[in-house]
């Protein structure tokens, strides 16, 4: 029973810390210079972001932008997924500071970081900042407050507004989706959010497309960006965001959305002794937006070609390979579209040659609008005839560039040589027995004469005659 115990303490002992490792921080580097942000990471392994508390706070930083990216891997059958949120925090000036221990509760767990010195250089670069605005509306609704003397209505300069980075797009082709809400910086008194998350998740449902795939970016705070409007200084709330691709050629629509927003009303005559302001609200209206799908050009596999801006990296885990051993090659797909929808290429295998099923690992981040990643194929191949294959020959990835507008292809450029004699007669060598045979190794091979047991048996029936003889001759001494 004890034994029980302790093999039982010791298992939930081991389980622990794998469990606790599920959720981790990580610290961004430093020195770094003034125009590159500190990050702090949460990255989640095989589960996804549910709740968190807000990032910390860094004394002498301002915190940015955050964005999220996902590392798929597949390996054997099994399919392990990494998801990271990343908080962007801009240094204000020149120093050396500290990022003091903190903890956060993710998912209802609680990580903890030890902090860090971060040291902050002078600028390496200097690359101007811009910012894009779209044709944007708002429509105003009358006040529901009531009309008080002593209470005056004041104009405010903000909008909601749904923004595309593209007007058209090719069928696969990814088109980056935004909600905003600007506001004046001087008016950041006159308007509040009001029941903002039964009010957005109206909103989501409304942006969502039936006809595309979507990656939508994850945030669960909604903060502020400094931007500029035609010269006047905004904040820029992003309320939804998320990387669309067509299915088909159905135009994406995105009808026109409101968000009730509280309005104050300002007292004409402010005074210490009575309210400055009192609420009422007001409905902000963004302009209906239909982006048209557009056809491949004809091609024979126009509608199963992947869509994409991508490049190919490749490497072999040996270049000379003996008949009968096996080596990796590794097709890694890089650059912006829909990852998941890039399959595997099936290889045109000469007679010399067995590729198996690759395993699979797939990285994606999502980032400033963009959707970036690599998608990698690791093919396990078995050599049978000794010779020199060109990898070319075997393998190459068609798909369509939208940036061009024309298909193109992505060819292999490596070569291995196989070494050896003939290996077709050691195919049976090569197979799955069975579980049986793997104790073949570990047993002894030495003959043994078939009649060896027979003899065993004739001296154990002597010796127990012996001892009975022997027991006999006391019992009639005595």
């Amino acid at each position: 029973m004890r034994l029980f115990i302790l093999l039982f303490l010791l298992c939930v002992a081991s389980v622990v810390p794998v469990l606790a490792q599920q959720i981790s921080l990580e610290l961004g580097k430093s020195p770094l210079p003034l125009n590159q942000y500190y990050t702090i990471s949460v990255k989640l392994q095989d589960q996804q972001l549910k709740e968190y508390t807000p990032f910390p706070e860094i004394e002498g930083f301002k915190r940015s932008n955050k964005y999220s990216s996902t590392k798929t891997i597949i390996t054997g059958g099994k399919t392990t997924t990494i998801l990271t949120i990343t908080q962007n925090y801009a240094a204000l000036e020149e120093g050396e500071y500290a990022l003091r221990p903190f903890s956060m509760e993710v998912n209802g767990q609680t990580v903890q970081s030890k902090g860090m010195a971060i040291e902050v250089t002078p600028m390496q670069l200097n690359v101007p900042q811009q910012v894009n605005v779209p044709d944007l509306i708002s429509e105003d609704d009358t006040p529901v407050a009531a009309d008080e003397p002593e209470f005056i209505d004041k104009d405010d300069n903000a909008f909601l507004t749904i923004y595309t980075d593209k007007k058209e797009v090719f069928v696969g082709e990814g088109v980056n989706v935004v909600l905003y809400f600007y506001l004046a910086e001087t008016d950041q008194q006159l308007l509040d959010f009001y029941d903002f998350a039964n009010q957005l998740s109206i909103i989501v449902r409304q942006l969502k497309q039936p006809n595309t795939w979507e990656e939508a970016f994850d945030f669960t705070e909604i903060t502020p960006e400094n931007v500029t409007v035609q010269g006047e200084p905004y904040l820029r709330f992003k309320l939804y965001e998320s990387v669309l691709y067509p299915l088909n050629l159905e135009p994406l629509r995105f009808p026109q959305l409101k968000l009730q927003m509280i309005k104050y009303r300002v007292a004409k005559n402010p005074s210490l002794l009575a309210e400055d302001r009192q609420e009422g609200y007001k409905t902000f209206y963004s302009r209906e937006r239909m982006i048209p799908v557009k056809e491949l050009p004809p091609h024979p596999l126009r509608d199963v070609v992947p869509v994409g801006n991508y490049t190919l990296t490749e490497s072999l885990s040996k270049k000379r390979v003996a008949a009968n051993k096996s080596f990796t090659y590794l097709f890694e797909v890089n650059g912006e579209g829909n990852l998941a929808a890039i399959m595997p290429p099936a290889p045109e295998v000469p007679p010399g040659l067995e590729f198996y099923p690759p395993d699979v690992r797939q990285d994606v981040t999502k980032r400033s609008g963009r959707v970036v990643g690599s998608k990698t194929f690791a093919y396990t191949v078995l050599p049978r005839e000794p010779g020199q294959y060109n990898i070319d020959n075997m393998l190459q990835w068609i798909y369509f560039n939208p940036t061009t507008a024309a298909y193109d292809t992505l060819r292999p450029s490596l070569q291995v040589q196989i070494t050896g004699a003939n290996g077709s007669n050691a195919l049976v060598l090569t197979r799955d027995l069975g579980s049986f045979y793997n104790i073949i190794e570990n047993e002894d091979n030495t003959l043994v004469d078939v009649h060896f047991f027979d003899t065993i048996k004739r001296y154990t029936t002597i010796i127990l005659l012996i001892l009975l003889l022997i027991s006999a001759f006391v019992f009639l001494k005595k």
